[in-house]
């Protein structure tokens, strides 16, 4: 899977980092990046991406097309 922030929705609430810490930190904008997309499964990385509350985190499957929001 893939994963991307739409970093103007993201308000850095820090669920996701919270939820995936290999995957997601805040930068000094305290807007989140993506660091590993595959170190957690791909249920990990779906569950990070739900636990944002601005819908940030855009997810795909390997074929591009979009799994989440």
């Amino acid at each position: 899977m893939k994963v991307k922030v739409d970093r103007d929705l993201c308000t850095g609430v820090g669920n996701c980092v919270a939820f995936a810490p290999s995957v997601f930190k805040l930068d000094a904008k305290n807007k989140a990046v993506v660091l590993d997309a595959d170190s957690v499964s791909d249920d990990e990385l779906l569950e990070a991406a739900e636990s944002c509350p601005e819908n940030a985190i855009i997810v795909e499957d390997d074929e591009g097309n979009q799994v989440y929001p």
